[in-house]
């Protein structure tokens, strides 16, 4: 029954994800908003629901292992795993605010979780903590990046010549029950998915790191994928920034305002790993402004790699 429900997982996730980016695609254009915002926003928050549900409802239940493998593991997925497969179907341009704001924000989210936990392993302790009032502080820091977007999207808004389709509730369903697809199927893949690995015998940390990441990474793989398909590029890399943004500053933040997280020196190697494939991918990202095949296939390997690594460890 788990490896149906694993399938029936998948296919509402494609599904979905296909409905959800010609709904957003559409309504962006109706209401003048560039499709990049749709992408850093709505779709990059949407993909991450699955993300916010593990992590927060493990964060209830004190599972930190849960919690943080989920999130440090999902973002290394989207970079490496998600971008990278994206890359196989079509290239991937960017725009160069992109790789200047979003994306060095990106990297920014990734610098400060380090700093917070990185401060009490230099003090001599052995478990760091991420504080209820650190939890805010990264609220905080969600607030301010969604405040310049949204400031964005009206200066853009008033560039834009206006669309000459008019608005339909067809487009507002397509979402919705886009939202909904993604949910249930990524709620499938990763319960199921859970299962099976128990079965086996594997640790809660290398299911988090794994099983559970890439599952819940699902959404923002099949969403990126469908949109570079259909040739909005502003999509699936905004999906993805977004989606590691939201990750970091929302789903940390309010899981450890709830109850503090502990991590250990295993989770610290995490977040160097993390922001260290961000640097990389930024790096690759600056030349040409985009992510052609080779490069693809670089990060895809990249990512196997770190799979074999967190395995043997």
């Amino acid at each position: 029954m788990n490896y149906l429900l694993l399938i029936l997982g998948f296919f509402f996730l494609v599904k979905g994800a296909d409905i959800f980016v010609e709904g957003s695609s559409n309504l962006a254009k109706v209401l003048r908003v560039p499709t990049l915002i749709i992408g850093l926003t709505i779709v990059a928050f949407g993909t991450s629901a699955p993300e916010a549900a593990v992590s927060i409802t493990a964060s209830f239940s004190g599972s930190n292992e849960i919690t943080i493998g989920n999130v440090l593991g999902s973002n290394i997925c989207n970079l490496l795993l998600v971008l990278g497969t994206s890359a196989l179907f079509k290239n991937l341009k960017t725009q160069k605010k992109v790789v200047q704001r979003d994306y060095l924000f990106c990297i920014f989210s990734s610098v400060v979780l380090l700093i917070m936990v990185s401060e009490e392993f230099l003090l001599g302790k052995e478990i760091a903590t991420v504080t209820r009032s650190e939890g805010l502080i990264l609220l905080c820091f969600l607030g301010i990046y969604l405040y310049a977007l949204i400031l964005e999207a009206f200066s853009e808004n008033k560039k834009l010549t206006v669309e000459k389709r008019k608005f339909s509730w067809k487009d507002i369903v397509w979402i919705v029950l886009g939202i909904l697809g993604i949910l249930l199927g990524g709620n499938l893949v990763v319960n199921s998915a859970v299962k099976i690995a128990e079965a086996y015998h594997i640790s809660e940390n290398l299911i988090a790191l794994t099983i559970v990441a890439i599952g819940t990474s699902l959404p923002e793989l099949v969403t990126s994928v469908v949109a570079a398909i259909k040739g909005e590029t502003d999509i699936a890399i905004g999906n993805v920034i977004g989606s590691n943004i939201f990750n970091i500053f929302f789903i940390l933040g309010l899981s450890s305002a709830i109850t503090p997280l502990s991590l250990d020196f295993s989770s610290l190697m995490d977040i160097l790993v993390m922001t260290s494939v961000e640097i990389l991918v930024y790096l690759l990202m600056l030349r040409k402004l985009e992510i052609n095949k080779k490069k693809g296939l670089f990060m895809l390997l990249l990512y196997t790699s770190y799979v074999v690594y967190i395995i043997v460890r």
